[in-house]
């Protein structure tokens, strides 16, 4: 059965995500290139946790280095109507890992996926028919999606799955919002991450601003479905009241209530508060 690891972190980010790997069985089958996509929202992160910590981004390369050192690495993002990616790679410390490891002798590069040529995917979602994205994501590759847990105003939570938005090119993403489930519907169906890590060891109510949550937790699943209703249910919602879940869970992308291995649901529970206009049957009681 489709499995989803919760771990508690004390500390060793390192410890955390091997942990969560290792209760996962193992990475699979890794190619290169390595794609790793963080959430990167905003390049001027005054909360400390809105976008991925590059310290977990590192710790997970340092990993999967170990399982095979002659790998590409390739971490991805695009501009958006809150950030130009390329400051925010400076800023939040991906352009100095990059240097760091490129100084020992890895290949990891940065990829602006908004200044990266696209092709033609004939592909017939939702939302998207035949769309143009960068070549990058559309050849063999090894996908690994790493968000963080927060609240969003049109999804109720933003995981794994939404994370998936900042894939697209364009910088003015709000044209999307309109049909934001059907879009991060198609992107997950398209690009099919191989690896889903959250990290919750402190979320956010909110996207860029909000209260931040301390949950001590990682979790870390091979279908992005199961990882984020897991995340959606710690933080106290009902995966089967968020559509874009509904919807994803049609297409092989994982399960609403998949098999936890390592920590318990319950130990791992920090209700969130959810945005204002959100029903209350959306609500665990």
């Amino acid at each position: 059965m489709e499995s989803v690891a919760l771990v508690k972190h004390y500390g060793d980010l390192d410890e955390t995500l091997k942990k969560a790997i290792s209760l996962l069985g193992s990475f699979g089958e890794i190619k290169s290139p390595v794609i790793i996509k963080p959430n990167l929202c905003t390049s001027v992160d005054e909360t400390g946790v809105a976008t991925t910590n590059v310290k977990l981004v590192e710790a997970l390369i340092k990993l999967v280095l170990k399982e095979d050192k002659n790998l590409s690495i390739r971490i991805v993002e695009s501009d958006s109507g809150s950030k130009f990616v390329d400051e925010a790679f400076e800023k939040l410390g991906y352009k100095s890992l990059m240097e760091r490891l490129g100084n020992l002798g890895f290949d990891v590069s940065l990829i602006n996926l908004s200044r990266s040529p696209c092709v033609k995917i004939k592909f017939d979602g939702f939302y998207f028919k035949n769309p143009e994205l960068p070549k990058v994501l559309t050849e063999p590759k090894y996908f690994i999606s790493v968000a963080v847990a927060k609240t969003h105003r049109l999804t109720l939570v933003t995981g794994v799955l939404k994370n998936l938005f900042g894939l697209l090119p364009r910088k003015d993403q709000t044209f999307y919002h309109p049909n934001i489930n059907d879009v991060i519907i198609d992107l997950n169906r398209l690009i099919r991450p191989d690896l889903c890590i959250v990290d919750a060891i402190v979320g956010l109510e909110g996207v860029i601003h909000g209260r931040p949550r301390r949950v001590n937790t990682i979790i870390a699943g091979k279908k992005p479905v199961s990882v984020d209703a897991t995340m959606a249910r710690i933080m106290g919602f009902k995966p089967e009241r968020i559509r874009h879940l509904v919807g994803a869970e049609r297409y092989d992308l994982g399960k609403l209530y998949p098999k936890i291995v390592g920590e318990s649901l319950k130990s791992a529970t920090v209700k969130f508060k959810p945005p204002d206009h959100i029903e209350p049957t959306a609500l665990i009681d």
